[in-house]
């Protein structure tokens, strides 16, 4: 059996697509996979690095503001339709499937052309045009929230939730966590991850809101490789001890045990997770993606008391907003109780299923 995945960009779509792969391989062993990502994107490190084959396509996404690179776009479209047709003449895939990214749209266009069937994963309360439009050709499509029947039709749905690294559904021992970071255990322990990439918003509002801590409060920062030497230089000139800072933060279970409040982008990914692990949490949607739809994921959970937002040009309240969440008991049982609600620690599993009945025809 031979299984095609396409798509990648950020961690949000790369690591639920190895999750879905090593849900299928469980199931089925001897299944052979190839990731089919974008040239220069971090897919092309993070899937090697997970075991499997990648090949990268030459494609890049429309900006969505007035750019020289839009002039490009078309010969990279084309490119892209060219290598993804290559690709699966010669891999010669039973099934397609598609995360999202710049890969997927190419693959799943060619795919679905020569018959192959394709299902999508689309992991965002509010879908992308890439994925409206691949959606009439898909067989299934395995989506992360309820009510999606207002964009893909009802008989391709299938409520699966979002995939998630598979080391976040284990529950992590708390002091084993802190030692692990070398934080105090006393503590208060708030968590801060702006995506895998950073996010400088987040970061500029956390650094301003540094004296807003109490003595008992602590953080643990995920500040993205593009920003961490610049944070961790005005940190150690503020003298802080109560703050530890990293680029990455690989041991994400450990992360989610040390947490008593996340303050997180609210990328599909980031929220699938914050919910399993059942933790309060502080929304601050990315503006500079498509459809906003990250401010939409924050929206479903805000709606349901399951967390709070902040808007991205008010990130210097954040740090204060964390500290009265971190005094106010009865809020955190609230916020904790309802984000688990949205909890799918089986979601690799289930699309792995609806991937193989698709393979098998």
């Amino acid at each position: 059996m031979k299984i095609i995945i396409s798509g990648g960009g950020t961690g949000g779509h790369i690591f639920p697509a190895i999750a879905i792969a090593n849900a299928v391989k469980e199931a089925k062993p001897d299944a052979e996979i190839l990731f089919v990502g974008a040239k220069g994107k971090m897919e092309m490190e993070k899937v090697p690095a997970a075991g499997y084959k990648i090949t990268g396509l030459t494609v890049a996404g429309l900006q969505r503001r007035l750019t020289l690179k839009n002039l490009l776009f078309p010969f990279k479209l084309l490119a892209g339709m060219w290598q993804a047709r290559k690709v699966v003449r010669e891999f010669k895939p039973d099934v397609a499937v598609g995360v999202g990214g710049y890969a997927s749209g190419p693959v799943l266009r060619v795919a679905s052309g020569k018959g192959i069937p394709c299902l999508l994963q689309e992991q965002n309360s509010y879908p992308g045009m890439t994925n409206k439009i691949l959606s009439k050709k898909a067989k299934k499509i395995c989506v992360a929230y309820p009510e999606m029947e207002r964009f893909f039709p009802t008989e391709k749905i299938v409520l699966t939730g979002n995939p998630v690294r598979q080391d976040i559904t284990v529950k992590a021992d708390r002091e084993e966590a802190f030692r692990h970071f070398g934080l105090e255990s006393g503590k208060k322990t708030i968590l801060v991850i702006g995506g895998s990439l950073g996010a400088r918003s987040v970061n500029e509002g956390i650094m301003n809101g540094l004296k807003d801590l109490d003595d008992d409060v602590q953080i643990l920062w995920q500040t993205g490789k593009y920003y961490f030497n610049e944070i961790e230089k005005k940190v150690s000139e503020k003298n802080t001890g109560n703050v530890k800072i990293l680029p990455f933060i690989k041991e994400m279970a450990y992360a989610y045990a040390v947490a008593d409040v996340v303050i997180s982008r609210a990328g599909a990914l980031s929220v699938s997770e914050i919910a399993i692990a059942g933790k309060p949490a502080i929304f601050v949607p990315s503006p500079n993606v498509a459809e906003d739809h990250q401010t939409k994921n924050a929206m479903v959970m805000v709606e349901n008391d399951a967390a709070l937002m902040v808007k991205d040009d008010e990130t210097d309240t954040l740090a204060g907003k964390a500290v009265e969440m971190l005094n106010d008991k009865a809020l955190l049982e609230k916020l904790a109780g309802n984000i688990k609600k949205y909890a799918k620690p089986d979601a690799a599993a289930k699309i792995a299923e609806e991937v193989l009945k698709l393979a098998e025809g």
